[in-house]
C-alpha cells in the first residue's frame, strides 16, 4: 500500500525547552495521542508500540528513536516486523513571550494483509485525528501545573 503523509502545527503556551522534554519522553505520548494506548521502553532508543480502537482492536509495532535534537526536534520510526510501518517527526520552533510552535509530520504505509486493511480503516481520517491529539496536547501543556514558562 502507498504510505500516507500528514503534517499538522499548533502553537503552545510553554517555553522550547519544557515543549521538547514532553515530546522526548514517550510515555508522555499516550496522554494526548487518543490512539496510542501505550509506549513500553525496551532500550535507549527503543519502544513497543501499542495502538487501538474503541473496541479494543490492536496494532502493534517495535519504534527506534532517530534523532533528539534538542529542543528543536525529535524523531521515531517504526522497525520491520511489526503491524504498521510508521515514521513521525516533531519539530519545535520557539517563539515570543514563552510560545512554542509544534509542527509534527506523520508518515505510515499500512501492510498489504489484514493488518493493514485494520489501519486504513483505524486511520480514516489521520489529518483530522492528528489535528485532535495536537489539540490535546497543547490542553495538556498549558493545564499543567508548572505552566510550563
Amino acid at each position: 500500500m502507498d504510505p500516507h503523509i500528514v503534517t499538522e502545527s499548533i502553537i503552545v503556551k510553554g517555553n522550547v525547552s519544557a515543549v521538547y522534554a514532553i515530546w522526548a519522553d514517550f510515555a508522555n505520548l499516550p496522554r494526548f495521542m487518543q490512539r496510542i494506548k501505550s509506549i513500553t521502553p525496551t532500550g535507549d532508543r527503543t519502544s513497543h508500540w501499542i495502538m487501538s480502537d474503541p473496541l479494543s482492536n490492536t496494532l502493534e509495532w517495535d519504534a527506534e528513536i532517530t534523532r533528539l535534537e534538542r529542543n528543536r526536534r525529535v524523531a521515531w520510526r517504526s522497525m520491520q516486523g511489526g503491524d504498521l510501518a510508521t515514521s513521525a517527526q516533531v519539530i519545535l520552533t520557539p517563539l515570543p513571550h514563552d510560545e512554542t510552535a509544534v509542527t509534527i509530520t506523520l508518515q505510515y504505509s499500512p501492510r498489504p494483509d489484514h493488518a493493514g486493511e485494520y489501519a486504513v480503516r483505524l486511520f480514516s481520517d489521520p489529518r483530522g485525528e492528528l489535528s485532535a491529539d495536537l489539540r490535546r496536547f497543547k490542553g495538556y501543556v498549558e493545564r499543567r501545573d508548572d505552566r510550563l514558562v
